[in-house]
This record gives structure tokens, C-alpha cells and sequence, in this order.
């Protein structure tokens, strides 16, 4: 098996790449997915709520904290959608289950955001 071509980088230079593929991962998960742009536009909406609200800075980071949370299990389901898309577009078992799995992550992280907001309000 051979690695990429990329894994040798090492550095500064490692670094800079990581940040670019990183911010085009960022680029296209806005253009192309829905539910990360409606997700996205829920974070920037609450995190000010956050930042004004009368929480401690502990209640602040973590209703914060769960606002990313939602975002980066966003990202991850859809690179599993992405990678199960591109082995095959047909209708199988497992593509439909991997497909579920990362729907309910995402799911579970909304679900722990509602949690935190709450217990950080109404202790």
C-alpha cells in the first residue's frame, strides 16, 4: 500500500497545507450542504446570544462548545455521505446504514446543544 504523496510534508509547510485543505473543506460543505449552511446560520445567530447572556464563562464556553460540536459532526457526516456517494450512488445495506449512523451523530449533537443551552438557563 503506498501512502499520499502529501504525508511527507513536515513544518511550517505541513501546517500551511492542513489549513488549506482545511478551509477548502469549510468552502465546500457551505456550497454543497444544506444542513451545514442552516446549522452554521444557527451558530452565528446563538453565539452572540451566548456571549450576552447572564451565564458564567464556564455556562458561555460550554453553549458555545455545543454549537461547534453540531458543526464538526455536520462536517463529519458529510464526508461520510461524500465517501459513500463516491464508492456507489446504488442502494446497498451497509451505505444506507453508514448513512443513518451519521445522520443520528448529527442528531445527537443538536439534541446535546438543546441539553447544555438549557441546564446553563434553568440549572
Amino acid at each position: 500500500m503506498s501512502e499520499s504523496p502529501f504525508k511527507g510534508r513536515t513544518g511550517l509547510r505541513r501546517i500551511w497545507n492542513a489549513l488549506h485543505y482545511s478551509i477548502a473543506g469549510l468552502q465546500a460543505a457551505f456550497r454543497h450542504e444544506d444542513a451545514f449552511r442552516q446549522e452554521l446560520l444557527l451558530a452565528l445567530m446563538l453565539v452572540p446570544v451566548a456571549l450576552l447572556s447572564d451565564a458564567s464563562g464556564l455556562g458561555k464556553a460550554l453553549m458555545i462548545a455545543s454549537l461547534f460540536g453540531v458543526l464538526i459532526v455536520e462536517l463529519l457526516n458529510s464526508a461520510i455521505e461524500a465517501v459513500v456517494d463516491r464508492v456507489s450512488l446504488e442502494h446497498h445495506l451497509l451505505a444506507k446504514r453508514a448513512k443513518d449512523i451519521g445522520s443520528a451523530a448529527v442528531l445527537l449533537s443538536l439534541v446535546n446543544a438543546g441539553v447544555v443551552w438549557a441546564l446553563v438557563w434553568f440549572g
